[in-house]
């Protein structure tokens, strides 16, 4: 029996329109660290040529042009690349943030010295597009460097969670897949001729407890925002309360704090 396709020409739509809702700066904050951390471990050197795709605030392109790259950081979502724009402009920083599409990037073939993403690229519905725009852009022997959650991790559990009670349409692949190395392997079978995985702990600190880490995410993370918007108000408190109970079996503070390790796939890969 054959997969069934969701409707794409709705899907792209709806997807952009839920990462422009809330207010994705305010999440992005917290994962900083651990994109000054992912890029530090890319050592990009002066005059690199570096695309950002899936870019969203800047957390990558930043410190990525810092380091002396020229970025180049694209994006679906108009309102997180205002964003990032005057955070650049804040740090004097020369980087060029344009509106495209992950399944279709804007840019010319073998462009880039190193292409990154994290966290960006895995919410793309067609994960072979991804993979093959990916390759494309990137020049024989420059390489490619990717961030995804882990399906066993704590944000692959709290995927599953919201996927339970607010299904996906049927046929879209879960995004955690670029999470598991035998998925990344297949994805990257050909065009790639070293390809290093290794999986990494990005930290949450939050300086409030559980329940208020969730009426975070229902205020500020479109994505959750949208997820709560289905559901009604019954759903919507059992929505909330096992999002909390997660957040509380995994929390490792115990000041009021919630502190949470959550597991990535750290993707290396060098292009053919």
């Amino acid at each position: 029996m054959q997969p069934v396709s969701p409707d794409f020409a709705h899907l792209k739509p709806n997807m952009k329109a839920s990462w422009m809702a809330g207010d994705f700066g305010q999440i992005a904050m917290f994962t900083a660290k651990t994109a000054e951390d992912f890029i530090a471990r890319t050592k990009i050197s002066p005059g690199t040529r570096v695309l950002d795709v899936a870019c969203g605030t800047g957390n990558t392109a930043i410190p990525a042009a810092r380091a002396g790259g020229l970025v180049t950081g694209v994006d679906i979502a108009s309102n997180l690349l205002e964003q990032a724009r005057k955070r650049a402009a804040a740090e004097h920083l020369k980087i060029r943030f344009q509106e495209g599409d992950a399944e279709e990037l804007p840019a010319g073939d073998h462009e880039f010295d190193v292409v990154v993403t994290m966290f960006g690229a895995m919410f793309a519905p067609h994960p072979e597009r991804v993979a093959a725009e990916l390759i494309r852009v990137c020049k024989p022997g420059g390489r490619i460097a990717m961030a995804n959650w882990t399906p066993e991790g704590f944000v692959g559990k709290s995927f599953q969670v919201t996927a339970e009670m607010a299904p996906p349409p049927a046929g879209l692949p879960a995004p955690s897949l670029w999470g598991s190395e035998q998925v990344v392997r297949q994805r990257f079978a050909k065009g790639i001729s070293k390809l290093t995985l290794t999986r990494q702990q990005a930290v949450f600190d939050y300086p409030f407890g559980p329940k208020e880490v969730v009426e975070f995410f229902r205020q500020y993370f479109g994505p959750t925002q949208t997820t709560f918007s289905k559901l009604d108000k019954q759903g919507q408190s059992e929505l909330a309360a096992r999002l909390e109970s997660l957040w509380t079996e995994h929390n490792t503070a115990a000041d009021g704090r919630t502190r949470i390790e959550a597991e990535y796939l750290d993707v290396r890969a060098i292009r053919d």
